[in-house]
C-alpha cells in the first residue's frame, strides 16, 4: 500500500490516480501471475514446469525483439503528433508498426518452427513439442505487445496494461485447470497451449478497443508514412528492448544450458516473485515516459526536470518498500511452489538488491530514448548484456544458482549508474534518486 500511495503522489493532477491505477493493476497482476505459476509448478512438478518456464521465457525475449522498437518508438512519436495535431502521420505509424509487427514475428516463428521440425536433435526431446507450439504464439504476442506501446503512447495506461498482463494471465490460469480437468496431461506443451489461447483472447479485446478509440481520435485522410524515419529511430530501441529483456531473462537462459530443468524451476520461482518489484518501476515508466517525449516537443524544459526528480525519488522509494515486502513473504510465497522451491529465498534477495540499487538511478533509459539519445543507450545497453552473459556463465559454474543471481545483481546494477551517468552527459539531466 505504501507504495502504491508513492506512485499515486508522483504527478499533480490527473496524472495521481492514473499512476496509482496503473501499480494497482500491475500488482494484480503480478498476484495472477504468481497463482498461475504456483499453479503450473503443482500440476507439472518440477521437471515440466522447468521447460515450461525456459520455452516461455524465449517466446517473450524473442516476441518483445519482433517489433523491432516499434513498440517503444510509439511513446516517442505519437505524443508528438498529437501535441501537434497529426492525425494523419499517427495513423500512418499505428498501421505500419501493426503489420510490421505481426508479420516479423510471423518470419521468426516459422523460421525457427521449421528449425526445430527438421533437425530434432537441436534441443531435447522435452522442448521439441512446447516450442512448435510456442511459434504459434510469438506472432500473436508480438502483436500484442505494439498495442500496448500504441495504449501508452496515447496515455491509456490500463487499456495498455490491463489485457496483456491480467486477463492473458487469468486466462491462461483458467485454461489449463480446465485442460488438465478434461483429461490432457499436466505437461508443458499443453500449458504453452493454454498460453496461445490466453494471448488470442486478450489480444482480440485489447486491440478491439484500441481500435475503437484511435477511430474516434484519428479523422479520416491522407496517412503518411515516413517509415524510414519511424525505423531509424525504433531499431536502436529494438536493441534496447531486446538487451533489456535479455537482462531479465539472461540469468534463466544461461541456466537452461547449463543445469537441469528441476533447477532452472527453482531459479524462475525466484524471479516470479521478483516482478513485484519490477511492476513498480513498470508502472512510473507506463506514465512518464511519454510524458517526458511530450514535455521535451513543448520546449518545457523546467517541467521535464521536474518530473525526472519527482519520479526517480518515489519510484526509488516504492521500489525499495516492495522489495523489502516480497523478500519478508519470501518463505511462505515461495513454499506455495513446494517445499523444494523455499531454497530460492537467498537468490530473491539477491535479486531484489539488483533492482533496488538500479532504482536508485532513477528513469535514465526512459530519457535517453525518449529524447534522441537512443543509439547511445543501445550501445552501452548491448555491451552490458554482454558482459552478463560472460559474468553469468562463470559465476553459475563456480557458485551454480547463486552465481546467477549475484551476476543478475551486479549488472542490473551497473546498468543503472551507467545509463545515469550517460543522461547526465548526454543530456544535462541529472536522474539519480539522491542527486540535488
Amino acid at each position: 500500500m505504501a507504495a502504491g500511495a508513492s506512485l499515486g503522489e508522483a504527478e499533480a493532477g490527473g496524472g495521481a490516480g492514473t499512476a496509482l491505477a496503473v501499480f494497482g493493476v500491475r500488482i494484480a497482476a503480478a498476484a495472477c501471475a504468481f497463482v498461475a505459476q504456483v499453479l503450473m509448478a503443482r500440476l507439472m512438478g518440477g521437471e515440466e514446469y522447468g521447460v515450461f518456464a525456459t520455452v516461455w521465457v524465449w517466446t517473450a525475449l524473442v516476441g518483445h525483439a519482433s517489433t523491432w522498437g516499434l513498440s517503444q518508438a510509439a511513446c516517442r512519436f505519437l505524443p508528438a503528433y498529437r501535441a501537434q495535431g497529426a492525425a494523419g502521420p499517427a495513423r500512418g505509424f499505428v498501421a505500419f508498426g501493426a503489420v510490421f509487427s505481426l508479420m516479423a514475428a510471423s518470419v521468426l516463428a516459422g523460421a525457427g518452427a521449421a528449425l526445430v521440425w527438421l533437425a530434432p536433435g537441436l534441443v531435447g526431446p522435452s522442448y521439441a513439442a512446447p516450442l512448435l507450439v510456442a511459434a504459434l504464439v510469438l506472432p500473436l504476442f508480438a502483436l500484442q505487445d505494439f498495442c500496448e506501446g500504441v495504449a501508452r503512447a496515447c496515455d491509456w495506461p490500463l487499456l495498455a496494461v490491463a489485457p496483456p498482463y491480467l486477463l492473458r494471465q487469468g486466462l491462461i490460469m483458467a485454461l489449463m485447470l480446465v485442460a488438465v480437468g478434461v483429461g490432457a496431461p499436466a505437461e508443458a506443451w499443453v500449458a504453452v497451449a493454454c498460453t496461445l489461447a490466453g494471448t488470442a483472447l486478450s489480444l482480440g479485446l485489447q486491440a478491439g478497443l484500441l481500435l475503437r478509440r484511435l477511430a474516434r481520435e484519428h479523422r479520416a485522410g491522407r496517412a503518411p508514412r515516413p517509415w524510414r524515419d519511424w525505423l531509424r529511430a525504433a531499431l536502436p530501441m529494438a536493441l534496447i528492448d531486446l538487451a533489456g529483456s535479455g537482462f531479465n531473462f539472461v540469468d534463466v537462459l544461461v541456466l537452461g544450458f547449463l543445469l537441469p530443468p528441476a533447477e532452472v524451476g527453482t531459479y524462475f520461482a525466484a524471479t516470479r516473485l521478483l516482478q513485484f518489484v519490477v511492476f513498480v518501476q513498470y508502472a512510473a515508466s507506463a506514465v512518464t515516459a511519454q510524458r517526458f517525449a511530450a514535455a521535451q516537443a513543448r520546449g518545457d524544459r523546467a517541467g521535464l526536470e521536474a518530473l525526472v526528480r519527482r519520479w526517480s525519488r518515489l519510484t526509488f522509494a516504492a521500489t525499495l518498500a516492495t522489495g523489502l515486502a516480497v523478500v519478508a513473504a519470501g518463505p511462505l510465497l515461495l513454499g506455495l511452489f513446494g517445499a523444494e522451491f523455499r531454497a530460492a529465498l537467498p537468490l530473491l534477495a539477491i535479486l531484489v538488491a539488483g533492482h533496488g540499487l538500479a532504482a536508485a538511478f532513477g528513469p535514465a533509459e526512459d530519457l535517453l530514448t525518449m529524447l534522441g539519445a537512443e543509439r547511445a543507450c543501445a550501445a552501452v545497453t548491448v555491451g552490458l548484456l554482454g558482459a552478463a552473459v560472460l559474468l553469468t556463465a562463470a559465476l553459475v559454474s563456480v557458485l551454480g544458482l547463486a552465481g546467477a543471481a549475484l551476476a543478475a545483481c551486479l549488472v542490473t546494477a551497473l546498468r543503472g549508474g551507467t545509463l545515469a551517468l550517460l543522461a547526465q552527459r548526454r543530456l544535462g539531466l541529472p536522474t539519480p534518486a539522491f542527486a540535488r
